[in-house]
């Protein structure tokens, strides 16, 4: 049976960034990258000593469903990301069967490293790689957790038989690290490689996962929104200082007043003419 592309849900995107959530992209990425070191160099059980890469995981770091599978196999163990190998190809048809890509989901593992020869992972390798897992779902605080096989149900579903809870959800104990999720039950990708009613079970199962979704949505707290910014009072603005009276300045005296007036000065006549004879004139010429 041939998966069929359906029309895009936009009203159920995987990916919802929004400025009403405590993290934002950026601090989110930072924390998932910080653990995704942390783990390629981690060393907490045997399955360090025989890995090639160990596989954090990977996805958007707004996404709302996070898929988690059991281990890493030889594909994956080569090259460091999860889900790249036949299984994961077919993971891939199933995602983009609902409209969905890829890219705006996070996909991740159990463990984190490959088991020798693909064995189940052990009690005690779970037990040492749980921490990582806790501390992805507490930074991208999903609304669903897609498990993918019977390891990863028994991590969000504990006693749950998968052939009686595949393809439906249940809420998600917080202490897992997935806050407030629910888990939806799906098998391993690979179990379509080994029986092909599986295949065709996957196929019907992923369908249900746009619902449930919106159903998860609405049983969680709204977001707190960001502190904002409490505006201060207005300040009134000061006084302005009284204007100074203007000054004006004294009269001062011309220089002229200091002169005596003409009607002070002594006043001396002008003698007058006297009439001089011919013979007087006679002298001045």
């Amino acid at each position: 049976m041939a998966i069929e592309q359906s029309e895009p849900r936009s009203n159920v995107p995987p990916v919802t960034p929004s400025p009403a959530v405590q993290l934002t992209t950026e601090d989110r990425r930072a924390a998932l990258d910080e653990i995704a070191a942390e783990v390629r160099v981690c060393t907490r059980c045997r399955l360090s000593q025989t890995r090639t890469n160990a596989v954090p995981g990977e996805g958007h770091p707004d996404t709302e469903v996070v898929l988690v599978g059991e281990g890493p196999g030889q594909h994956e163990d080569l090259q460091g990301r999860p889900f790249v190998g036949a299984a994961g190809s077919f993971l891939t048809q199933l995602v983009r069967s609902i409209g969905w890509q890829r890219e705006e989901v996070f996909i991740t593992n159990v463990v984190k490293c490959r088991p020798p020869g693909n064995r189940d992972p052990l009690p005690d390798e779970m037990a040492a790689c749980s921490p990582y897992l806790q501390r992805q779902m507490d930074t991208l605080d999903p609304a669903l957790v897609v498990t993918l096989g019977r390891f990863s149900l028994q991590a969000f579903m504990p006693g749950a038989r998968i052939g009686a809870v595949h393809g439906t959800a249940q809420p998600v104990d917080p202490g897992t690290g997935a806050r407030n999720a629910h888990a939806y039950a799906m098998y391993h990708p690979a179990a379509a490689f080994r029986q092909q009613a599986l295949r065709e079970t996957l196929q019907l199962d992923i369908t249900g996962i746009p619902a449930a979704l919106q159903a998860a949505r609405r049983t969680r707290p709204p977001q707190p929104l960001p502190p904002q910014p409490v505006p201060s009072e207005p300040v009134a603005p000061e006084p302005e200082p009284p204007m100074p009276d203007p000054v004006i300045p004294e009269p001062v005296e011309s220089a002229v007043h200091d002169l005596p007036r003409d009607r002070d000065r002594a006043y001396t006549p002008v003698p007058a003419v006297v009439e001089m004879s011919d013979d007087q004139m006679s002298l001045f010429r």
